[in-house]
């Protein structure tokens, strides 16, 4: 009896969870036009990058591949690379007038890497440019990205716009662990809401493909306000609500796309050095972990041990409960362009491989040995 209550009590709060994210997918995800597009304010692309000598080849020449904006500049900041990755950006440009290189200058106490990186771009952007479009050098564009980008930027009367791209997963660990990303604000996240409150709590954004209000991003602060924050894409998102300023979220999946880690070991250690930030503190986090767990591991497990112990009744409660988990990944990757099939059948197992990668970022940070591209994280 207690066995068939608990899996109907899980699949009850999976089933809710997993309507919300098709209401999410459906009703409340902005998507920007996926054909020609146009925007006559002068914009800045900004690209930061240290040691992407293999990656940012593909990004610049998307870059220089736009569509639809006639007035823009391509800023590249190369932030202390080590690899040849200047040299790749000047074969690429190839002396076109648009693309600017810059050479960062090392962070100063108190700033982390990529928010300075970004912070000298966004001051040495032309002063003209009214809207500044921060991209990844992971992240490849379709043609009209930039200017699809603005103007849902403009229709949502926002400040900040988080595009989020495509997700490209190659080895398994990847497509284990990187559809979480859109399935875990899809399913929790109350987008509508988040949209229309004010709290700064209430905030998501993806710094693969960023789009912003220039002035608004100066009421913000900039990336100073964020200068030694691990996850400066959400807490840029939330200097904006501060400020008095509206962020809004879309699917970017048919204007971009973006694998951002090449290998497991990469994976593996660019979640270990933010998944620390993104609970609060370690009671935050284990309880989101285990709660998690409880959700979507526990239900396949429980249905196994219930057909195996002759409770067929719990054990059709807890595998319904499990299919539904299923669903919510079906869900979330048809609405983001990513891969569902066969893939999310392993979600148990991709929740609890989340769940050991935030045990180590806390384990690791408290032990002072947490680094990103050589350098430390604090």
């Amino acid at each position: 009896m207690t066995g068939t209550l608990l899996g109907w009590a899980l699949t009850a709060v999976v089933g809710l969870l997993t309507g919300h994210a098709w209401l999410n997918a459906t009703r409340w995800l902005r998507r920007p036009p996926p054909g020609a597009a146009r925007t006559d304010e002068p914009v800045a692309v900004l690209l930061p990058v240290r040691d992407e000598a293999t990656r940012v080849g593909p990004c610049l020449r998307a870059l220089l591949a736009q569509r639809g904006v006639p007035e823009w500049e391509i800023v590249v900041l190369d932030d202390g690379s080590t690899d040849g990755t200047a040299e790749v950006v000047r074969a690429v440009a190839a002396g076109d007038p648009r693309v600017r290189l810059l050479g960062g200058a090392p962070p100063p106490p108190g700033w982390l890497g990529k928010p300075y990186a970004c912070q000298q771009l966004a001051d040495r952007a032309d002063a003209r440019a009214q809207v500044l479009v921060f991209v990844d050098a992971d992240v490849t564009l379709g043609p009209y990205a930039v200017a699809a980008a603005v103007h849902t930027l403009r229709s949502a009367s926002a400040v900040l716009l988080s595009p989020y791209p495509r997700i490209v997963a190659g080895s398994p660990g990847e497509r284990l662990v990187q559809p979480l990303l859109q399935w875990l604000w899809l399913t929790f996240l109350p987008l509508a809401a988040m949209e229309r409150s004010p709290r700064p709590s209430l905030a998501a954004a993806g710094g693969q493909f960023l789009v912003l209000d220039r002035a608004g991003y100066r009421r913000a602060g900039g990336h100073a306000a964020v200068r030694d924050r691990v996850l400066e894409d959400i807490e840029l998102a939330r200097a904006v609500k501060r400020s008095g300023g509206r962020i809004a979220l879309a699917d970017g999946s048919r204007l971009a796309e973006c694998r951002m880690y090449g290998s497991w070991p990469e994976l593996r250690d660019g979640y270990t050095k933010s998944l620390w930030a993104a609970f609060g503190s370690p009671a935050g986090a284990t309880a989101v972990v285990l709660l998690l767990l409880l959700l979507y591991a526990v239900p396949p497990l429980l249905a196994v041990g219930a057909a195996l112990a002759g409770a067929p009744t719990a054990a059709l409660a807890a595998l319904l409960g499990y299919l539904l988990g299923v669903l919510g990944r079906l869900v979330s990757a048809r609405a983001t362009g990513g891969r569902g099939w066969p893939d999310a059948l392993t979600h148990p197992l991709s929740v609890a491989v989340l769940g050991w990668l935030t045990f180590r970022s806390y384990h690791l940070r408290r032990r002072g040995r947490l680094t990103w591209r050589g350098r430390p994280v604090r």
